[in-house]
């Protein structure tokens, strides 16, 4: 392994839209200490908290997050998101504004924004990492014209840097394989998955490992639903509610095992002795689901159209089984994944050790 210390300094920065964006960094964040980068890394809340906990020894830059909040009711998502555009636009220009305030502060060479649109630079390169380049909406004429706003965002970055892989086979399907690509260097880099696979067991200590995500409401309420569902379940659960930043656990019936959060090495070991993984369809949990071939019940959180697009697509396919979270009946769901014919499909992950050649072009850019 090269270790050999770099002179540049990288900044990694997370959109705080959920858990995803910042656990999908992870793979990133090793990689780049692994080839002896220095890192610094910028976020605030539960994702700050959560890289804190992955990278206690690496700086963690204090940076306003978008904060866009979800509605209960999934005909109003649409309406909720237009009245925070203003704000989010805001929140773009700031975090540029601040991040040249960081280039001189910490001398930072590098940099790489997982859909964060305004942390690029003039003199310095940046990439943007994103898996969601045609966002789904109830028009076409509507996607093309999030799709223009958000390329002319995008074409202030050195390189785009793509999730997912590049052929037919692969997790995002028209989401990161839209018929028209960024109008600046564009890369497919594989799968990201911060867990590790582990040898398969004799027997599962868990039949269902419940992992929550996303921004709140809805996050509580699929917590308050699964657990009012769940009170005379007989087989053991272990449930995971997605807050790194809470101490305080709720009260439990004696077959469920509950944390606030797991780090990547807890979690891979929760997975390796889980049965069945249930979880929203966000882009990050497709991806580890697909890497470790682990049965699963997705439920795409209401309103949002890309984990909707998901769910229905790896249904499809049969690489997942997905129930919407108005139609959510605990027994009726897990009976129906028993027998659901799950598919395996050949793994496409990023290799951290193709990172060093990335960076090469990068700056030769």
């Amino acid at each position: 392994m090269n270790t050999a210390k770099h002179n540049i300094k990288v900044l990694v920065a997370p959109l705080d839209w959920g858990l995803g964006h910042a656990t999908r960094c992870i793979p990133f964040i090793n990689a780049l200490l692994s080839k002896g980068y220095e890192v610094i890394l910028a976020g605030e809340g539960p994702q700050a908290a959560l890289l804190q906990s992955e990278f206690p020894q690496l700086p963690v830059l204090p940076l306003k997050g978008y904060k866009v909040t979800y509605t209960k009711h999934r005909w109003l998502f649409p309406l909720k998101i237009l009245i925070q555009l203003p704000r989010i636009w805001r929140c773009i220009h700031y975090e540029n504004r601040w991040l040249h305030e960081q280039v001189q502060t910490h001398s930072i060479g590098l940099i790489f924004s997982d859909n964060r649109y305004g942390l690029h630079h003039p003199g310095i390169p940046s990439v943007f990492i994103t898996h969601q380049l045609c966002v789904q909406a109830p028009f076409i004429w509507m996607e093309k014209w999030i799709q223009k706003i958000q390329y002319r965002l995008i074409q202030s970055f050195t390189e785009c840097w793509i999730p997912d892989a590049a052929g037919e086979i692969n997790a995002a399907g028209k989401l990161s394989h839209p018929d028209k690509l960024p109008p600046i260097p564009t890369r497919y880099i594989g799968w990201l998955c911060r867990l590790q696979t582990l040898p398969l067991l004799p027997t599962f200590l868990y039949k269902y490992c419940i992992v929550l995500s996303g921004p709140e409401p809805q996050r509580s309420y699929l917590e308050s639903i699964l657990m009012a569902q769940l009170k005379n379940e007989t087989e053991k659960i272990l449930f995971i509610r997605g807050l790194p930043d809470v101490s305080e656990l709720p009260a439990m019936p004696q077959h469920i095992t509950c944390y606030n959060h797991l780090n990547q090495k807890d979690l891979s070991v929760a997975f390796a002795q889980s049965e069945w993984i249930v979880s929203r369809s966000g882009y990050t949990t497709v991806m580890e689901i697909l890497c470790l071939q682990k049965k699963s019940i997705l439920i795409p959180t209401p309103g949002q159209t890309e984990q909707t697009y998901l769910a229905e697509k790896l249904q499809q396919q049969q690489l997942a089984y997905s129930v919407t979270q108005e139609k959510l009946d605990w027994h009726t769901a897990t009976r129906a994944a028993a027998v659901f014919p799950y598919q395996f499909v050949a793994q496409s992950i990023f290799q951290p050790d193709q990172l060093p050649f990335y960076l090469k072009n990068l700056q030769a850019d």
